[in-house]
């Protein structure tokens, strides 16, 4: 356990520096694109290194904004409320996160924020309504584990950080497209290669950013999975829970591509065929429900 923390903790910086090295990169370029000349690199510098603290220290809010959640209530949720109180005993946190709620009839979970002290768990309304008891805890267990394992800070720090590079690739992309660079007869070989490079290291960005997003999430949920089952003793609660899940054939409304690897099951329902096992690929935010289910009932 506490290797893993301190493998998420050290992978969490290394994260934080390349995401600072590439939105430098692409930063300089678009200036160097627009003829700022000098003045580039300061630009990039300072956008980059703003850019990684406002993720670091407002990705929780960012991520709750997006998906439109609320605080939950004593009074309306006191049943959630009391099986998060039950699992910070077994749990050993110190700190107990808070609850906030998506108005949504998808059964679905996610945990977020930049550490144990400053976590949030958050579930739909459709998790609440379509689960018992001891599903409803198998759940809860799995997002205390990706705070304790301080996950929560390696997914959110990179779905924040993966969506800005999208979103500057995007608008550099739109950019280019309308002819913003003018005419540029005048510039030497070199900046020619230069604006070469920067393109094609601009639009792989994105892709290289999502990949790492995807495998980050993948090997993630199985550790989740085990831990969870520490705390409730109860495999049969939290596999009964993926299956439902799993099941359940609602599209989340408020979910992007930025923020599913942080759910517990993808946000994202896709049609398979009848009796066809559904498989992870390198494109997958999440294990596949069957191979979940397996690691847990060889944990029986």
């Amino acid at each position: 356990m506490f290797q893993n923390i301190r493998k998420n903790k050290i992978e969490s910086g290394i994260i934080v520096a390349i995401f600072i090295i590439v939105i430098t990169l692409i930063v300089y370029y678009i200036c160097h694109a627009l003829r700022l000349g000098t003045l580039s690199i300061f630009i990039a510098l300072i956008f980059s290194i703003a850019t990684a603290w406002g993720s670091y220290y407002y990705s929780d809010k960012i991520v709750l904004s997006l998906n439109g959640a609320r605080p939950a209530t004593k009074e309306e949720n006191q049943k959630l409320v009391n099986i998060l109180d039950a699992l910070m005993v077994t749990s050993g946190l110190k700190t107990k996160p808070k609850l906030y709620i998506v108005e949504d009839p998808q059964p679905n979970a996610f945990a977020t924020g930049r550490n144990p002290e400053n976590s949030v768990i958050c579930v739909t309304t459709g998790l609440l309504e379509k689960l018992d008891y001891y599903e409803l805890e198998g759940v809860i267990a799995h997002e205390l584990s990706h705070i304790k394992n301080y996950d929560i800070l390696l997914s959110c720090v990179v779905s924040v950080m993966v969506g800005f590079i999208v979103m500057i690739a995007d608008l550099f992309s739109r950019f280019l497209f309308w002819g913003g660079l003018g005419d540029r007869d005048s510039d030497n070989k070199g900046n020619g290669i230069l604006m070469l490079i920067g393109l094609i290291f601009l639009i792989l960005s994105p892709i290289f950013g999502s990949l790492m997003q995807l495998a980050l999430s993948r090997k993630r949920e199985f550790l989740a999975d085990s831990t969870a089952i520490e705390f409730t003793r109860n495999p049969d609660g939290l596999i009964s829970a993926l299956q439902k899940l799993d099941a359940d054939e609602n599209q989340l409304k408020t979910a992007n591509s930025a923020t599913a690897n942080m759910y517990i099951v993808n946000p994202f329902k896709k049609n398979t065929k009848e009796g066809k096992k559904k498989s992870s690929s390198i494109w997958s935010t999440h294990p596949s429900i069957e191979d979940r289910i397996e690691a847990l009932r060889n944990l029986k």
